[in-house]
C-alpha cells in the first residue's frame, strides 16, 4: 500500500493563528490604548493584545456552540493560565524538541489548507486578511508541531500498561459486546412416532446406531445425512446454519458445548422427535473485535506550479466522465496518469481499516456505495479521484486486539500523565505576572 495517504494528526487554521492573531467581536472587550505586557514565561512573552485575542476566540465559538461562559473575570484568568501553559511547553519544546525541516512545515502548511477547505493561495490569502505575516504564519505551524511531538513523546514515555490491564481490557470489551455465541449443528435424525412400541424404538435406533456406525468409520458426515437423516435439512448435510444458543434446543447445545468444530458428538441423543447423531460444523463467540474495511482504489494528481487544484480537479471530472461513459476504465486512466506508487496496480490501494488513510481521503471513501465514484477529492497530498470496489468486516488478530488494548489504555491514561508532566514544566518555569499598567 503508497505511504502517500498514511495519516497524521491534523493542524487546525484556528489553532496556529489562536495565539498570535487580534480577533474583537461585540463581545469583546476592545484593548486598552497601548499593549504591555501580562506575563513573562521563561523567555517568552504573553501581551495584553493577545489576550484580548484569545478571548474573542473564546466568545466566538461560544455563540457558535451556544455554550455558557463564566464571568468575564474568571474567564481571562482561565484564559491567561492556558496562554502561560502553551508557553511552559514551548520554550521546554524549542529547548528539548526534535528538528522539523522545511519539507515538514511546508506538508503542515498544506493540511492546514485541506482541513479549511482551502488552497495555498487563498490561505495566503486568509492569513492576510487576518493580519498574519506568512512567515510568521510558518513559524506558528513549525511551533506547533514541535511541540505537539515533545508533548507526546514526553507524556506517552510516562505511561505504563501492564499485560494484566491488557488482558482485563480485552475481556471487559467481550462482555460489553454481550451476545451468546453462535453455532452451526448439523444432525442426522432418525424420528420415533409417538406412541411407537419397544420394538419400533428399537428399530429406530438400530437406524441410528447405522449412520453413527458408518460416519465413525470415516464416511463424510453430510453424505450420511443426505441419505438415512429425515430432517428437513438434510439436503444440506443436515446443517441448521449459524444461530445463537438461544435458537437452539438446550439439549443441542449441551451435547456439543465440549466439541471443536467438526467433531461428532460421542453419543445418540434421545429427544421426542427421535434419535440425533449431532455434529459442531462451526462455532462463534461474540466479537467485540471486528473492524470494518474497505476495497478501494484512487487516481492522485499532485498540485504543483504547472497543474494548479483547479486544473487537476478539472481534468480528474474528465476522467470521471470517461469512465462512467465506458470510453476508459478506471485502471488504465490510473495507470497512465495517478501520481501515487498504487498506479502500476490501476490505482489499488488494498484493504484499508479504519485510520489508514488521512481524514480528508477517509471521509469521501466512507460516503460512496460499492462501485461509485467520487468527485474530485481534495486532500494534503493533492486530488483524487476515488472508486471504493468491495467492504468486510473482519475479526483482529490476537496481537491486533492487545495493539488495539494497549493503545486505548495509554489514551485513557494520557490527561492525568499530561496534567502531571505540565504541573512539573509549570514548577520549573519561570513564570511572572504583571499587573496592567
Amino acid at each position: 500500500m503508497t505511504d502517500a495517504l498514511t495519516s497524521f494528526r491534523p493542524l487546525l487554521l484556528a489553532l496556529v493563528l489562536a495565539a498570535a492573531t487580534p480577533v474583537l467581536t461585540a463581545q469583546t472587550r476592545p484593548p486598552r490604548t497601548g499593549d504591555f505586557i501580562v506575563a513573562v514565561v521563561n523567555q517568552e512573552l504573553v501581551t495584553a493584545s493577545e489576550l484580548e485575542a484569545r478571548m474573542g476566540r473564546v466568545y466566538q465559538e461560544a455563540a457558535r456552540t451556544k455554550a455558557t461562559l463564566p464571568p468575564t473575570d474568571v474567564l481571562r484568568r482561565q484564559v491567561l493560565d492556558a496562554l502561560i501553559d502553551e508557553r511552559v511547553q514551548l520554550t521546554y519544546a524549542r529547548d528539548m524538541g526534535p528538528r522539523v525541516d522545511e519539507a515538514e512545515v511546508d506538508r503542515a502548511v498544506i493540511n492546514v489548507a485541506v482541513q479549511n477547505q482551502l488552497t495555498p493561495a487563498q490561505l495566503r490569502e486568509r492569513l492576510r486578511a487576518e493580519g498574519m505575516d506568512y512567515g510568521r504564519f510558518r513559524n506558528n505551524v513549525r511551533d506547533q508541531l514541535i511541540t505537539e511531538r515533545v508533548r507526546e513523546r514526553e507524556v506517552l514515555g510516562r505511561i505504563k500498561v501492564s499485560d494484566a490491564e491488557v488482558d482485563a481490557y480485552i475481556e471487559k470489551r467481550r462482555a460489553e459486546a454481550g451476545g451468546a455465541a453462535e453455532y452451526n449443528i448439523a444432525q442426522i435424525l432418525v424420528t420415533v412416532r409417538e406412541g411407537a412400541d419397544a420394538a419400533e424404538v428399537a428399530q429406530r435406533r438400530a437406524r441410528a446406531e447405522s449412520a453413527q456406525a458408518r460416519v465413525r468409520a470415516g464416511e463424510a458426515f453430510e453424505a450420511v445425512a443426505r441419505e438415512l437423516s429425515e430432517d428437513p435439512n438434510r439436503a444440506q448435510g443436515g446443517a441448521l446454519g449459524l444461530r445463537t444458543a438461544d435458537r437452539l434446543p438446550d439439549v443441542f447445545v449441551e451435547a456439543v458445548k465440549g466439541l471443536q468444530a467438526g467433531e461428532v458428538a460421542p453419543a445418540l441423543l434421545r429427544t421426542g422427535a427421535g434419535f440425533h447423531l449431532l455434529k459442531l460444523v462451526d462455532k462463534r463467540a461474540p466479537d467485540a473485535f471486528r473492524v470494518p474495511q474497505t476495497l478501494v482504489r484512487h487516481i492522485l494528481l499532485r498540485v504543483s506550479p504547472q497543474l494548479t487544484q483547479e486544473a487537476a480537479q478539472r481534468r480528474l471530472t474528465e476522467f470521471k466522465r470517461r469512465i462512467e461513459s465506458g470510453s476508459a476504465t478506471f485502471e488504465q486512466l490510473a495507470r497512465e496518469n495517478s501520481e501515487d506508487g498504487s498506479a502500476p496496480q490501476g490505482g489499488d490501494l488494498g484493504w484499508a481499516s479504519p485510520g489508514t488513510f488521512v481524514p480528508e481521503f477517509e471521509q469521501a471513501m466512507n460516503a460512496l456505495p460499492l462501485n461509485g465514484l467520487s468527485d474530485p477529492v481534495v486532500s494534503r497530498f493533492g486530488v483524487h479521484l476515488l472508486q471504493v470496489l468491495d467492504r468486510r468486516q473482519v475479526s483482529m488478530e490476537p496481537k491486533q486486539q492487545r495493539e488495539l488494548a494497549r493503545n486505548a489504555l495509554r489514551e485513557e491514561k494520557f490527561d492525568d500523565a499530561y496534567a502531571e508532566w505540565l504541573a512539573e514544566l509549570r514548577a520549573r518555569a519561570y513564570v511572572e505576572i504583571r499587573e496592567a499598567p
